[in-house]
C-alpha cells in the first residue's frame, strides 16, 4: 500500500487536534485504554466559531494535498465532518502506539474502499471491519457511523472490545483531571506520569545558568503535568506542573523566568518573541508550578506565519 494514503484516511480524521475542545465526551473516554498515561482532546466545532481555528483548519487544508484528494474521492473533509477528538498513550517504549478517537460524520464504507483501493488490507475482528496497513500494524475502524478509532492493531482491537462497556475503565482521578480541563479549556492534554518517563527527546537544549550536571534534571522533579488552550480575542495557553516539593516548583518557576527573559534579550527585535516573552505570567502554589501565555490572536496568527525578511542592523561602532 502506499503509505500516504492509509495515513491521510486516519490520520487527517485526527488532526484537528490542533485544535479547540470543550468538556471530554465520556462514550470516548469509554474506549480509552486503562493504563492512559497521556491524554489530549481537542472539540473542533468549537475551533470553527474562533477566527484563530479557523485559521488553523484553513492552513490544514492549503497545506495538505492528500487531504484535498480524500475529501474529493470520498466526501469526507475533517475539517468539516469531525466534531470531537480524543488521542491517548499508555507511553510504552514504542512511540508508534496509542489510539486516537474521532466522533463525527462518517461514510465508512467509501473512506474503506479508497483505502483498500490504495493496497490497505482488512480484517474483521469481533463483527467490526480494521482497515490496516500491509504490515498490519496500524490501521483504523469505524464502530460505527459517527465514531472512529485508529492507532495500532493491538490498541483498536482493545477499543472495540470495550464499546461494549457502559463505564470508563480509567482511574477516578484521571477522569477527574480529564473533566477538569475540557470543560475550562478548548484544547487539553494531561500527562499523568513524570513527563521525563515518556520517550526523553534527544538533543535538549541546554538551560543557561544550569550546571552540567543537572541540565538533564532540571525538569524532572515534574510528577504530573496539564495544559490547555482557550480560544477568543486573546488566545490563552495555560500549564500547570506538579513537582515534588514547594522548593522544584519555585525552582522550575526561576528557571521559566530566566528562559522568558533570555529570549528577550535575543529576540533582535523581533516584536513576535518579544510579545511571547512579555506576556509569560509565572507563579507557584505549594508544590504546583502555573504558567500562561495570552497573546491577541491576530497576533498569534502573525507568530505562526514566515517571518518577514528585515534588513540587518548595523552595529554602532
Amino acid at each position: 500500500m502506499n503509505a500516504r494514503y492509509l495515513t491521510t484516511a486516519t490520520v487527517t480524521i485526527l488532526v484537528a487536534g490542533l485544535l479547540p475542545a470543550t468538556a471530554a465526551d465520556p462514550q470516548l473516554l469509554n474506549l480509552v485504554m486503562p493504563d492512559a498515561k497521556v491524554l489530549a482532546g481537542v472539540n473542533v466545532d468549537q475551533a470553527k466559531t474562533s477566527p484563530f481555528g479557523q485559521y488553523v483548519l484553513s492552513q490544514m487544508q492549503l497545506q495538505d494535498t492528500h487531504l484535498t484528494e480524500v475529501t474529493s474521492l470520498t466526501g469526507f473533509d475533517p475539517t468539516r465532518d469531525v466534531h470531537e477528538l480524543l488521542v491517548a498513550s499508555s507511553g510504552g517504549a514504542t512511540a508508534h502506539t496509542g489510539l486516537a478517537l474521532a466522533r463525527g460524520n462518517f461514510d465508512p464504507g467509501r473512506i474503506n474502499a479508497l483505502a483498500l483501493s490504495k493496497g490497505a488490507v482488512s480484517e474483521t475482528y469481533n463483527g467490526v471491519t480494521i482497515v490496516e496497513d500491509p504490515k498490519q500494524q496500524s490501521g483504523f475502524a469505524f464502530l460505527n457511523a459517527t465514531i472512529v478509532a485508529a492507532g495500532d492493531v493491538a490498541n483498536v482491537k482493545a477499543a472495540i472490545d470495550r464499546q461494549t462497556k457502559s463505564t470508563t475503565s480509567l482511574p477516578a482521578p484521571v477522569i477527574v483531571q480529564v473533566n477538569q480541563w475540557s470543560s475550562a479549556e478548548d484544547a487539553w492534554v494531561v500527562v499523568t506520569v513524570p513527563p521525563s518517563t515518556l520517550h526523553p527527546a534527544a538533543g535538549m537544549p541546554t538551560i543557561p545558568g544550569v550546571g552540567p550536571a543537572n541540565q538533564n534534571t532540571a525538569f524532572q522533579t515534574i510528577q504530573q503535568a496539564a495544559g490547555g488552550v482557550k480560544f477568543g480575542t486573546n488566545v490563552v495557553v495555560t500549564g500547570q506542573a506538579q513537582a515534588l516539593t514547594a522548593q522544584d516548583a519555585t525552582q522550575l518557576g526561576d528557571t521559566f523566568k530566566l528562559l522568558a527573559s533570555l529570549a528577550q534579550l535575543q529576540a533582535n527585535g523581533d516584536p513576535r518573541l518579544l510579545a511571547l516573552s512579555q506576556s509569560l505570567t509565572v507563579s507557584t502554589s505549594g508544590n504546583l508550578l502555573n504558567v500562561s501565555v495570552s497573546l491577541p490572536q491576530d497576533q498569534l496568527v502573525a507568530m505562526l506565519k514566515p517571518a518577514a525578511k528585515r534588513p540587518a542592523v548595523r552595529r554602532k561602532m
